[in-house]
């Protein structure tokens, strides 16, 4: 088999798996706030993407869907999070990081006073 045509296949599928994941909600890129985005893509290759988030205060992120992946916050903030498991709001420390295997689905609202900002590097299968 071709290598580029391998990475094609390779690319097609993990599009697939990661469109049908959130049961049709958009993924962290695709989902932004009153039709702005809020991530921006750094790099993506097969194995994975880097996305940054910025989220002004006031600001949020509309209900997506996130692949496993490691988080790290450049700079932290005040936000409200809602999920299956209801609303609750954290504070969240510049440098703080986390890893997920996944997020079925989850909708956040920056209600601090600083702009926060997340670095998000997803792994491809």
């Amino acid at each position: 088999m071709d290598g580029r045509f391998a990475l094609s296949l390779i690319a097609i599928v993990v599009l697939v798996s990661c469109a049908t994941a959130g049961g049709g909600l958009p993924d962290p890129l695709q989902a932004g706030w009153q039709g702005a985005s809020v991530c921006e893509r750094l790099h993506e290759d097969p194995q994975q993407r880097v996305l940054r988030c910025t989220f002004p205060p006031g600001s949020g992120h509309e209900r997506h869907f996130h692949a496993a992946h490691f988080g790290y916050t450049i700079r932290g903030g005040t936000m409200r999070i809602t999920d299956p498991g209801g609303t609750r709001e954290v504070n969240v420390p510049d440098g703080y990081h986390f890893t997920s295997d996944g997020i079925d689905w989850h909708e956040v609202l920056n209600t601090g006073d600083t702009t926060a900002v997340f670095l998000i590097v997803e792994t491809r299968h």
